[in-house]
């Protein structure tokens, strides 16, 4: 793995950036925060049609441009610098997620309208044991003929107001699947959560919901694998936006010390300001090689799972760090909440708890490392040797 960004790859991220820094203002932001559909259409229509980036990561037999999911890591980097107000992540997740394991007729149906924009994907997995591991799944999908019905409780869905299908993960009889809803069935009802970051996520509870054998994703009763992979997915690439929130969250920390006077010199002077700042270029640059690194495992087919808990364990634990110490550079403006920082800290905050907490991912590194007999799977503390 180079560290450094190849020429393709800048351009990826100077293109995004600049695309966003003209259309995803802080008032913006502050509109979706309010808005009850939570987010950007007109931005959602630039992003999939004119810059592709729906289409970015997925197979070119089905109407995606075949790139690197490294290009696809660099783009939400930058949607999470500027914590743009769309649908991407949850939408590039499932995609991916049936792009990798979907029937041929799945793929076929489904990826071409992503990658035009034309459909917008969640996922869920999360119940009442917030573990993301095999055994919390609690949800049932029972075989009715050649149908099969849902029944269950799923917590902490993104946009699902916003998406017109839903990846559900449900136990069959030995084991998981995962199937392909869409979200205006009869029987789904929801509850709104309301998360730090003020943007869209549900409960959404499932009543006898009827679903076709056609709808499933992978092989029936063997659907952990998947599972863990759409898990990896969205952990890495949280970890990307919460690399890029604390970035730009950090560059406006550093230019107001330098700006703040103080008993007659710039505040960045102080050693516990300068020594803030040090700490946090350090956590930035770690986050960033660290998720870079378990992104790039992913494309080339190595064993990436340790790297990517690496990665979302340690942006979890420092990142916040960041935020924070910009918060406190800026003095009591910088906990107002008409003031714009916030908005970055809110956001890396509830990011660090989606796709797997710290302890889960240390865990996971610490199962890794040990070479642990038994699965390796994400959350099992009491796996690890007392």
């Amino acid at each position: 793995m180079d560290v450094l960004l190849s020429e393709n790859e800048e351009m990826i991220r100077n293109l995004a950036r600049e695309f966003l820094e003209g259309e995803c203002p802080t008032s913006l932001v502050r509109d979706m925060e309010k808005d009850e559909l939570g987010y950007s259409q007109d931005m959602w229509k630039k992003v999939a049609s004119e810059l592709g980036w729906t289409a970015l990561s997925l197979p070119e037999q089905y109407g995606g441009l075949g790139e690197p999911l490294q290009f696809l890591g660099l783009i939400f980097e930058e949607v999470g610098r500027h914590m743009a107000p769309v649908p991407l992540l949850s939408t590039m997740v499932s995609a991916l997620t049936i792009a990798r394991d979907g029937s041929e007729a799945m793929k076929s149906d489904i990826l071409p309208q992503v990658a035009s924009g034309d459909l917008i994907l969640t996922y869920s997995f999360q119940e009442t044991d917030p573990r993301l591991i095999e055994s919390a799944v609690q949800t049932t999908a029972t075989a009715d003929g050649g149908d099969f019905v849902l029944n269950g409780k799923k917590l902490f869905v993104d946009n699902f107001n916003q998406a017109d299908k839903l990846i559900v993960t449900a136990k069959t009889g030995k084991g998981l699947t995962l199937f392909l809803v869409d979200t205006g069935s009869a029987g789904i009802s929801t509850e709104k959560e309301v998360p730090t970051a003020k943007d869209k996520q549900f409960a959404v509870i499932f009543d006898n919901v009827k679903v076709s054998a056609d709808s499933v994703i992978g092989e029936i009763d063997k659907g952990w694998t998947t599972a863990e992979y759409m898990l990896d997915l969205g952990a890495v690439f949280y970890a990307s936006q919460m690399c890029g929130a604390a970035r730009k969250d950090f560059e406006m920390g550093l230019e107001y010390s330098k700006n703040r006077v103080a008993f007659g010199r710039p505040i960045g002077a102080f050693q516990s300001v300068a020594h803030m700042l040090a700490d946090a270029v350090m956590y930035i640059d770690g986050g960033e090689l660290l998720t870079r690194e378990a992104i790039w495992k992913m494309d080339q087919d190595q064993p990436y799972q340790v790297e990517v808990s690496q990665a979302k364990a340690f942006c979890n634990d420092k990142l916040q760090h960041v935020t924070v110490y910009s918060q406190m550079i800026h003095g009591g403006m910088g906990f107002m909440m008409e003031f714009d920082i916030h908005l970055w800290y809110r956001r890396v905050a509830s990011w660090s708890m989606r796709m797997g907490s710290t302890f889960e991912h240390r865990a996971r590194v610490a199962q890794g490392i040990l070479d642990t007999p038994g699965n390796v799977e994400l959350g099992m503390i009491q796996a690890l040797p007392a």
